[in-house]
């Protein structure tokens, strides 16, 4: 009886080891993904423009490529859905966030959370203010201040120095709407013969792109001679919104953007739209290469400026098969 009492406690704890070795190579790693495999949230804006689409879709492939979990979440333009995501990346305790935030602000309180977690976040296309820049690990961005004076600089040499320029900003509160007006604005102030006489929000989108331009038009008409677009989207749509006006686009009245979406070489292939700058989505590389330094304990730049250029109508045709994007 004795024999069968021992022999019954050494099955158990054989039986117990057996379990605890089968759950440690159950592949289940410190972000609850397969053996191996980094686990990384991607928390994105939306997909209000064929620029935000190529971001998202240059991040998923990149991912794709590594072999890394990615967790997406669309926050269908809504702030308040990217800080749900970024609870939700902390619950699952992913290896690292990849966060394009919709705004600048409101991020302070989920991020304190994220930095206690030990989770590193790296910030794409779009920078926050904080009063702590270590809640954040870097910044991976255009130069968006410099796309605007870029902007200014082409317009101004277009226009001779005079003329009257309606202005289609990009969302209230997000970075690159702040930054490309302030570019923009800062090389107007030198050239006293231009003026921006109407300035509104489009959000980035095509659809209010075209009301914003249609209530230009409404209110000024012919008085308009240049059209400043945040993003190509808008532009478009101001070039809809032209078109059924019974103006011509890119010769009534001048067109230039930002982004550098296909779109935008198309619609200036077309004669429609003047200039567009470039501001280069393809962020996944830059991104998961900032990811695995940091994890691999390197140290990593706070922000990372991405080189953009000037595509004038003239050259349109000849760079468009090599866009990307």
């Amino acid at each position: 009886m004795k024999f069968l009492r021992l022999f019954c406690v050494f099955a158990l704890s054989a039986l117990c080891s057996c379990k605890k070795e089968s759950s440690a190579d159950s592949g289940m790693s410190t972000g609850g993904g397969k053996s191996g495999k980094l686990v990384v949230g991607f928390s994105q804006i939306g997909a209000e423009s064929a620029w935000r689409t190529a971001e998202t879709r240059s991040i998923q492939d990149e991912a794709k490529k590594r072999g890394i979990d990615l967790r997406f979440s669309d926050a269908l333009g809504k702030e308040e859905n990217q800080i749900k995501a970024l609870h939700n990346f902390l619950a699952q305790g992913v290896d690292a966030i990849i966060l394009a935030p919709k705004v600048e602000t409101g991020w302070e309180p989920v991020l304190r959370e994220v930095k206690r977690a030990n989770i590193p976040v790296i910030l794409v296309d779009r920078g926050i203010k904080v009063s702590d820049e270590s809640l954040y690990t870097t910044l991976i961005a255009s130069d968006f201040v410099q796309e605007g004076r870029m902007a200014a600089e082409w317009l101004a040499k277009k226009l001779n120095g005079k003329g009257n320029i309606v202005e289609l900003q990009g969302t209230a509160g997000a970075a690159p709407a702040i930054d490309r007006k302030k570019g923009f604005d800062e090389v107007i102030a030198k050239h006293p013969g231009l003026k921006i006489i109407k300035s509104q929000s489009g959000d980035f989108e095509r659809s209010k792109g075209k009301q914003a331009m249609e209530a230009f038009l409404k209110a000024e008409g012919k008085n308009i001679n240049a059209v400043y677009a945040h993003n190509d989207d808008m532009a478009i749509g101001a070039i809809q919104a032209i078109e059924e006006a019974g103006l011509k686009a890119g010769t009534d009245i001048i067109l230039v953007s930002i982004d550098g979406v296909k779109g935008a070489f198309e619609a200036m292939m077309a004669g429609k739209l003047n200039c567009t700058v470039e501001c280069n989505p393809l962020l996944g590389p830059a991104a998961f290469d900032a990811i695995e330094a940091v994890k691999s304990g390197k140290e990593v730049p706070k922000k990372t400026i991405v080189k953009d250029e000037v595509f004038e109508q003239s050259t349109a045709k000849d760079v468009i098969g090599g866009r990307k994007y």
